[in-house]
């Protein structure tokens, strides 16, 4: 199925995300050459909730928001991984978020 496929590209990805630094749905899409699927990514993100080598909470909106919190167990867990990397985040924001994007580069 075309869906499970993507889906392992943006886990492949998602992997590669360096511990302090988060990325964004549309980065990882653009990455993979699908720029328009963000959603998707998104989709991919909250399926792998029992995955523990896909760091998920390094996966945010494109303004730094962390729209995916709802999809982890407890109220900041999110929040709490983050910060427990050395990220700021306030109302829900990454602070500096420009200073920790990290933009994925995928060879197809």
């Amino acid at each position: 199925m075309a869906e499970e496929n993507f889906f392992e590209r943006v886990y492949a990805v998602a992997r590669q995300i360096p511990y302090g630094k988060v990325t964004s749905y549309g980065a990882i899409a653009k990455a993979l050459g699908a720029a328009r699927s963000a959603r998707m990514v998104g989709w991919a993100m909250n399926a792998c909730h029992n995955m523990d080598d896909v760091p998920a909470h390094r996966v945010v909106n494109q303004k730094g928001l962390l729209t995916g919190k709802h999809h982890f167990e407890g109220t900041n867990l999110m929040q709490q991984l983050l910060e427990s990397e050395g990220i700021e985040v306030v109302n829900n924001q990454i602070v500096d978020f420009e200073k920790h994007f990290w933009k994925p580069e995928v060879e197809i």
